[in-house]
């Protein structure tokens, strides 16, 4: 009986201590390290985390446990607290190459230049321990890259190559130094030795292609795609690389079957290329469908809902657009992406007050959301509020200043507005990562070129250096701006050639090829370099109309009607051409068919500002004074800062007998356009229908001293006859009866002379 109990004991203890040891802190930290692995293979970071934080909990000191949870942190898209869990993994285990190395990683992707450096020394210090290492090299060049030192990344890159030779990031990386070293064959050699390292790769030959695009060789760089399609046969970025360069090339229906087979992917970031490309080929039914497609596919895409309901805005079908919303808001009435694109068909449909109001509400349950103080931007846009406009976009880049859209939008605003320094400012403020790209690079040039002087030094190399990376159409633009005014005409022209072949509707480019010939005073030249562009591009409606208004503005009237036409039936709801065509019959003076078409835009197409005061023109050369007067009323109630509009009704109010109200309109056109001598006589000609000849006086001198008119100087005579000063006012009478003594304003002269000489006589 001893004896068994013995035996018993025997077998039990050594249970008992495997019990015992499976409860220790240790090996209950390993458990939930091995279960938080597992869900982290399934991409679940959120429940991983909750076993990595028992590891921690059941083993404080155990570094593995803190690497892990930092690696679900950075999963689950915790940064802040991902870094810190890496910070205390390395104050545990100094030694923990893994956590060091993730740890530099991050800090490379910071734009602080201590950072950077703090991330050197990390992996300098690394690679002192593991010389060969791979990803420490890649680290640690990325750094120098970011430092300014691409000979020394370049150095580490290679030692790199030569231990992975078929790593893609790293040779990414190696190219991107050869660029920034501008040696260009260096970085194709690059690229096509990945190729060959990586015979069955698609990626490689798409990373080539797309070096080929940047570098403008179209044909290299379709050859490309098309072998990595040869490869993976269903390859997704080759596939949207080869359409987007085929539709930028202008081979429509190639693209077409590339981005339809794209929509056919379950990746949602690829499903609406095909139906934003449909829309962009003017296929709106067909595009609408597509995303209606998407959207019911996944009602909880808040993205294709998004779309789908800015195509039905862009479609101008508002009620359908209206109906998508109110089914979201009725799902969920703070439905943050609803309420903003309520506010936005609110904008749209000019119900400023009901947008505000409701763009407020959306800012309230969400003060700090960009995309509301975006859309109140617009809001302010369009409401004539710059100043608060500029606040909003000021407050979206203090939300977040890596919004790169925004901060271009807000340079180009500013460029717009003749403030280069503002915009250099903001751009130079751009997180370091952005600084250097490419279209914070265009719109610096832009500034730099504005500036002028010796920013226009610095403006030259900017552009050179950002052409030797790629010849965008904005890189183009300025290039051949520089050569136009360094009278290299015929290379000025190819440039704006190049950005032709790759935007054929880019008027800017237009524009600067008829420069080009205007400073030779060459225009015939002009003419005939767009007509035979215009001729390649016969349904570009954008390039028709360019044609058109050529020839207006070169006198070939019939000739520039017949192009307007033309260009109106590829685009009826063009409202500038329907403006250009009443344009050429005013200045042929065929009243009728002016009036006729100007009725027609205002009917057709709401109250369009440009339309109405052309008409208050046409009335006030029939001599309907009272019809002008309502037409130059309604341009100012749409556009109060309009200094012709102000001027015009300012005129016709003093002429009909109404000076005092004419008067703050006229008071409002020079303010606005001081240097307009014809508006500073209508000022002066207000206050002399007030009867207040000396303030009129002023003001007519002003004017006559900036023009030779000799209207202006009718004005001035019968003032100076008025106020008694009879040798001024003859001086001025005779001065412009010489240049014209048949005009109507001749006659008022005369009389106030008749006047005051009556009243001389006893």
């Amino acid at each position: 009986m001893t004896r068994m109990r013995v035996q018993a004991c025997a077998v039990i203890l050594p249970v008992l201590l495997l019990a015992g040891c499976s409860r220790s802190p240790e090996a209950r930290s390993s458990r939930y390290i091995e279960s938080g692995k597992k869900l982290m293979e399934k991409k679940d970071a959120n429940r991983a985390t909750l076993e990595f934080l028992n590891a921690v909990q059941a083993a404080p000191k155990n570094a593995e446990a803190r690497y892990q949870l930092a690696r679900a942190y950075l999963a689950g898209g915790d940064l802040r607290k991902g870094i810190v869990a890496l910070r205390q993994t390395i104050e545990l285990d100094p030694k923990h190459t893994a956590a060091r190395l993730l740890l530099a990683q991050l800090e490379t992707g910071a734009d602080d230049a201590e950072v950077l450096k703090d991330a050197q020394r990390r992996l300098q210090g690394l690679l002192q321990e593991t010389p060969e290492s791979t990803d420490a090299l890649h680290a640690l060049a990325l750094t120098e890259l970011k430092l300014g030192d691409p000979e020394e990344a370049t150095h580490h890159l290679e030692r790199a190559l030569m231990t992975a030779p078929t790593d893609l990031m790293v040779t990414v990386t190696l190219a991107e130094a050869k660029l920034q070293q501008q040696d260009f064959k260096a970085a194709e050699q690059v690229l096509k030795n990945a190729c060959e390292a990586n015979p069955k790769s698609a990626d490689a030959r798409v990373l080539l292609g797309r070096f080929y695009v940047a570098r403008n060789r179209n044909a290299d760089a379709e050859q490309e795609f098309q072998k990595a399609l040869a490869i993976t046969p269903d390859h997704k970025p080759a596939l949207l690389n080869l359409a987007t360069l085929q539709d930028q090339l202008g081979r429509k229906q190639e693209a077409e079957q590339y981005y339809k087979r794209l929509a056919g992917f379950p990746d949602k970031t690829l499903n609406p290329d095909y139906g934003i490309f449909l829309f962009q080929q003017g296929r709106i039914e067909e595009a609408i469908r597509e995303f209606d497609r998407l959207a019911r596919q996944d009602p909880e895409d808040r993205a294709a809902r998004t779309r789908l309901v800015a195509a039905y805005r862009a479609s101008n079908r508002i009620p359908e657009a209206e109906k998508v919303l109110d089914e979201a808001l009725k799902k969920n009435s703070k439905d943050l992406d609803a309420l903003l694109q309520r506010g936005e068909l609110l904008i749209a449909a000019k119900k400023y007050s009901d947008a505000e109001a409701n763009l407020n509400q959306v800012l309230h349950v969400e003060p700090n959301s960009p995309a509301v103080h975006y859309i109140l931007s617009k809001l302010y846009q369009v409401t004539g509020r710059a100043q608060m406009q500029r606040q909003q976009l000021n407050e979206v880049l203090r939300l977040n200043p890596f919004l790169l859209p925004v901060r271009l939008e807000f340079a180009k605003i500013l460029i717009e507005g003749k403030e280069p320094g503002a915009a250099l400012s903001l751009l130079n403020g751009a997180p370091e990562s952005q600084r250097d790209s490419i279209p914070v690079l265009e719109q610096r040039c832009w500034a730099l070129l504005l500036s002028g002087g010796q920013q226009q030094a610095e403006a030259r190399k900017e552009i050179e250096r950002g052409l030797g990376r790629v010849r965008t159409p904005d890189l183009l633009l300025q290039d051949g701006i520089l050569k136009t005014e360094d009278k290299r005409y015929a290379e000025a022209r190819q440039a704006a050639h190049e950005v032709l072949a790759k935007s054929p509707d880019d008027m800017r480019a237009l524009r600067l090829l008829v420069r080009t010939y205007a400073v030779q005073n060459q225009m015939p030249a002009a003419v005939k370099d767009v007509r035979e562009y215009a001729a390649q591009h016969p349904k570009s409606a954008q390039v028709q109309f360019f044609l058109g208004q050529l020839l207006r503005e070169t006198g070939d009237l019939t000739g520039a009607r017949q192009v307007l036409s033309n260009a109106k039936a590829l685009n009826s709801e063009a409202a500038p051409m329907d403006l250009s065509l009443a344009q050429i019959n005013l200045l042929q003076a065929n009243w009728t068919d002016a009036k006729q078409e100007l009725n027609s835009i205002l009917a057709a197409q709401g109250e369009n500002p440009q339309a109405r005061q052309w008409l208050g023109m046409l009335e006030v050369s029939q001599g309907n004074q009272a019809a002008a007067i309502g037409d130059f009323r309604k341009v100012v109630d749409r556009e109060p800062e309009n200094a012709t509009a102000l001027n015009n009704l300012a005129f016709l109010l003093a002429e009909s007998g109404k000076a005092e109200e004419a008067l703050p309109y006229a008071a409002k056109a020079v303010e606005l356009a001081p240097n307009k001598p014809e508006f500073e006589d209508t000022l002066g000609w207000v206050m002399y229908r007030k009867g207040l000849y000396d303030n009129a006086v002023m003001h007519l001198r002003s004017a006559v001293a900036k023009s030779s008119d000799p209207r202006l100087q009718y004005h001035l005579a019968a003032a100076y006859f008025r106020t008694g000063d009879a040798a001024r006012g003859q001086a001025a009478l005779t001065a412009a009866e010489r240049k014209n003594p048949n005009l109507p304003e001749a006659q008022l002269a005369r009389q106030a002379a008749q006047e005051a000489t009556s009243q001389k006589k006893p």
